[in-house]
């Protein structure tokens, strides 16, 4: 059984697929989507708990399957019966526990990094960092600090995470990721604050990087 944190319309939630609970409860696949689609529950409910996605498979062709949010898989495995069934039931509502506090703990870091960021902007602009690199500074600093941490810059993540350019490539960071990052723009404030240039600032967070990569 598989808990994920996924992009579910406009935010992130943690999600199981159909795919999944028909693995898992060792019911054909079929029947989990006919059971999705039979149990009668609101449009409202269904838009908020349930989104369509497809697969290929074992002969490589195109199959519907079916996301779905904590509500809507407790709904639909209210009628799975039996201990076994249940034993999964308590198993997969754990994992639902674990990925939902996980995101809990990622949305307070990303409201964290907003004030960091700020930091970090306001340090440039007051800086001559800005100016001299024609208002780039803030995406090259950024660069600097992914290149660090992650091995690639911002195109290099948003190709790997199949993003474009209009979503926000932070979204995608672990909590341990963002505050990575985070820690990293705070050093670099600082040393901008004390006048430091970019190439000096790049070799010192180079030499100085505990973390090392960090796989994104």
């Amino acid at each position: 059984m598989l808990i994920e944190i996924v992009k579910f319309g406009r935010e992130e939630r943690a999600i199981c697929t159909s795919l999944d609970v028909a693995e898992t409860f060792e019911k054909a696949h079929d029947k989990v989507m006919r059971d999705i689609k039979t149990l009668g529950c609101s449009e409202k409910f269904n838009a908020a708990n349930f989104g369509d996605i497809s697969y290929s498979d074992s002969m490589n062709r195109k199959q519907k399957a079916c996301v779905m949010t904590r509500d809507g898989f407790t709904l639909l495995v209210m009628s799975y019966t039996g201990e076994r069934a249940m034993k999964f039931k308590e198993a997969y509502i754990k994992q639902f526990n674990v990925m939902e506090d996980a995101l809990r703990g990622k949305l307070i870091e990303r409201q964290k990094g907003i004030a960091v960021r700020q930091a970090l902007t306001k340090a440039l602009q007051q800086s001559n960092e800005d100016a001299r690199m024609h208002g780039h500074a803030y995406s090259n600093y950024t660069n600097c600090i992914y290149k660090e941490l992650f091995g690639l810059n911002a195109i290099q993540l948003r190709n790997k995470f199949g993003i474009g350019s209009r979503e926000n490539l932070r979204d995608y960071f672990s909590q341990e990721e963002l505050k990575a990052v985070q820690s990293m723009e705070c050093l670099v404030s600082g040393l901008v604050d004390c006048g430091w240039e970019y190439t000096q600032i790049k070799e010192f967070i180079h030499a100085n990087n505990t973390r090392r990569q960090i796989a994104a």
